[in-house]
C-alpha cells in the first residue's frame, strides 16, 4: 500500500524531458504527462530540455526537486544523473552508479542471478568480437547450446528497440545487425514462453513496495516498440491474471532485484512467468515510461491513487533523501 501524503506544501519541480537518445519522442510524452499530473496536484512545474543550458537553467529556475523523464542513453545510463548531482538539487530516482548497473542488461542479469533470481541463459557479444571471430560458427554454437528460439537485444537500450525473437538460424545474423544499431554490445538470450509482467517498484521513504503487476498481451505476439506506444496494439490486465501466490513471489523478486541493483524510489522490473510458475528476470528500468500507454501509470491507478499524488510524493521523497 502506498503511504498517503501528509499534506505537505506543494513543491517547485523542474521536469526534464527530451534529450537526444533514440527515445526522445517517448521522453517528451512522459515529461508532459508527469508535468500535467504534478500541476493538477498543485505543484509549480517547469519543463526543460537537458541541453547546454542545463545547469544554468537549474540555477535560474531554483527548483526544490528535479524530475528527470529522460529515457534511453544519458537519461538512464547514469551520465545525466552525475551532472544533476553536481547541481546540488535533489532529483527523483536512482543515483548514477546504480543507474549504470541496471542500464547494462548483462551486468544487471549477472548481479540478480547471484542473489538467487532466475534469469534466462544468455551470451554477451561485443560487436568487435563478433566481427573478429568466426561469426557464423559462434552463432551456430550459441544456438546449439541454447536451442531456438532465442531473443537478440542490445545490452544497453530501451523501449524494445533493436529486439528480435529468432525462430530459425537464418534470422540470427540480421537480428545481430539490428541490435548493434543501438549498442556496441548485443545479448543473445534463451526465449522463455509465458506471461509477461511489468512490476513497478516505488519507495517513498519507508522501503520499496511493488505495485500491482501489469500483464502484457501484445496483439501481434511481440511486445515491441509499436506495441508499447500505439494505443490498441496491446491488451493490459492489472492486476495480472495469475494466481495470487505466483504474483506475490514475483513481487518479492522484483523488490529484491530493485534492492540488489541499488535502485532508488522508482523502477520497473520486467519478468516472464513460465508454465511452471517460475518468474524469470528480464531487465530493470531505471526510469520507466510514463506515457498514456505506459505500465507504471497503470499500476499506480490500479492501486487507487492519482498520478499526481504519487509523482509529487516521489519528489518529496527525493527531497527528504538528499538533504
Amino acid at each position: 500500500m502506498i503511504p498517503k501524503g501528509k499534506g505537505a506544501a506543494k513543491l517547485k519541480i523542474q521536469v526534464l524531458a527530451g534529450g537526444i537518445s533514440h527515445e526522445r519522442d517517448i521522453s517528451l510524452k512522459s515529461g508532459r504527462r508527469v508535468a500535467d499530473a504534478l500541476a493538477d496536484f498543485g505543484a509549480e512545474v517547469i519543463i526543460r530540455e537537458p541541453d547546454h543550458q542545463l545547469l544554468k537553467n537549474i540555477k535560474a529556475d531554483n527548483p526544490d526537486v528535479i524530475w528527470p523523464c529522460l529515457h534511453g542513453a544519458s537519461g538512464e545510463d547514469g551520465a545525466l544523473r552525475d551532472v544533476l548531482a553536481l547541481s546540488g538539487v535533489p532529483f527523483v530516482g536512482s543515483d548514477a552508479a546504480s543507474a549504470r548497473l541496471a542500464w547494462d542488461k548483462s551486468i544487471a542479469k549477472a548481479l540478480v542471478s547471484k542473489v538467487g533470481i532466475q534469469t534466462p541463459p544468455y551470451v554477451t557479444l561485443p560487436k568487435e568480437t563478433f566481427r573478429e571471430l568466426d561469426a557464423e560458427g559462434v552463432l551456430a554454437s550459441i544456438t546449439h547450446s541454447m536451442s531456438l528460439p532465442v531473443v537478440v537485444k542490445p545490452a544497453r537500450s530501451g523501449s524494445a528497440q533493436g529486439v528480435t525473437i529468432v525462430h530459425n538460424q537464418t534470422e540470427l545474423g540480421r537480428a545481430m545487425v539490428d541490435a548493434y544499431v543501438y549498442c556496441e554490445v548485443a545479448i543473445i538470450e534463451k526465449y522463455i514462453e509465458g506471461t509477461e509482467l511489468a512490476i513497478s517498484v516505488i519507495d517513498l521513504g519507508a522501503g520499496p513496495i511493488a505495485l500491482p503487476a501489469v500483464e502484457i498481451e501484445p496483439l501481434n505476439g511481440h511486445y515491441g516498440y509499436d506495441s508499447r506506444y500505439t494505443a490498441g496494439e496491446t491488451n493490459y490486465y492489472v492486476p495480472a491474471r495469475l494466481p495470487g501466490v505466483v504474483l506475490e513471489k514475483a513481487a518479492r523478486q522484483a523488490i529484491l532485484a530493485h534492492e540488489t541493483l541499488g535502485l532508488s524510489q522508482i523502477s520497473r522490473i520486467d519478468v516472464i512467468v513460465d508454465s511452471q510458475d517460475t518468474a524469470w528476470f528480464l531487465e530493470a528500468n531505471v526510469l520507466p515510461g510514463l506515457t498514456e500507454t505506459s505500465l507504471l501509470p497503470q499500476a499506480i491507478i490500479a492501486s487507487g491513487y492519482s498520478l499526481g499524488e504519487v509523482y509529487h510524493s516521489l519528489a518529496e521523497a527525493a527531497l527528504r533523501g538528499r538533504k
